[in-house]
């Protein structure tokens, strides 16, 4: 049981490393895509992710263009800020990619314009918040997507 949790171009260790851990914890699969905004072997990456880190299910590939060439045939949703659908709406399934964008700036709009029918978003009831802490975000998506599939 579990996903696999894709980030393009995470910028926080600690952001990396938490998602690591909630990997582990959910029985899922961790991917992540360069470039990074810190080495992978960062010590706040470790920390973060505390001892679990050398039991992650970790995928690294090179670029955007090197991730989907080797998952070419996978199911896949992504979620930004900009989506038009609620991350309640997604058919989770074992398995299903969930894609997150980096910290900054999220996922490019080339991406989202490409996959629009497949991006969600997670709603913020209040103006003067733009986005979610991207670790929150994708464990609000994990636990969601865990109680769907149970």
């Amino acid at each position: 049981m579990g996903f696999n949790i894709v980030l393009f171009e995470p910028e926080i260790p600690m952001n990396t490393g938490n998602i690591g851990r909630l990997s582990l914890a959910s029985g899922s699969q961790l991917h992540l895509v360069k470039p990074f905004g810190f080495e992978i072997n960062d010590t706040r990456l470790k920390r973060a992710g505390l001892d679990y880190w050398k039991h992650i299910s970790l995928f690294v590939y090179e670029s955007v263009e090197d991730f989907y060439a080797k998952n070419k045939d996978r199911k896949m949703v992504y979620f930004s800020s900009h989506g038009e659908q609620d991350y309640l709406t997604v058919n989770y399934e074992e398995e299903l990619f969930l894609i997150f964008g980096k910290e900054s700036v999220g996922l490019s709009q080339s991406i989202i314009d490409k996959n629009k029918d497949k991006v969600y978003k997670i709603p913020i009831y209040n103006t003067h918040v733009r986005s979610l802490n991207l670790a929150n975000a994708v464990s609000v998506v994990i636990y969601e997507g865990l109680r769907n599939i149970k």
